[in-house]
């Protein structure tokens, strides 16, 4: 099993930056892929970031520019850094990681951002 969690998060003016983190334990060989989703009040989850082993990565279009996932597989931590933050991206933020083996996805905890206008 791999067990991860968030911190970072918090109540930021618009236009500033937080940093993510999302510290994973736990069989961390089987992590393939990992990735950020936020989901805000009465909205879908959505898709924030994601980076392949290889370090591949996607964004939408929503974040492209403004926002960075990365990942220090020395410390087995995943990071999101977020620039020129907006209203728009208050949500909590929660980091998965894609597994090789059942139960073939982890979730962490989730952490809250708060963007003020």
């Amino acid at each position: 099993q791999v067990q991860l969690v968030e911190s970072g998060g918090g109540l930021v003016q618009s236009g500033g930056s937080l940093r993510l983190s999302c510290a994973a334990s736990g069989t961390i060989f089987s992590i393939n892929g990992m990735g950020w989703y936020r989901q805000a009040p009465g909205k879908q989850p959505e898709l924030v970031a994601t980076i392949t082993s290889g370090g591949a990565t996607n964004y939408p279009d929503s974040v492209k520019g403004r926002f960075t996932i990365s990942r220090d597989n020395g410390k087995n931590t995943l990071y999101l850094q977020m620039n020129s933050l907006k209203p728009e991206d208050t949500a909590v933020y929660y980091c998965n990681a894609v597994l090789k083996n059942w139960p073939f996805i982890s979730w962490g905890q989730g952490t809250q951002v708060t963007v003020s206008s």
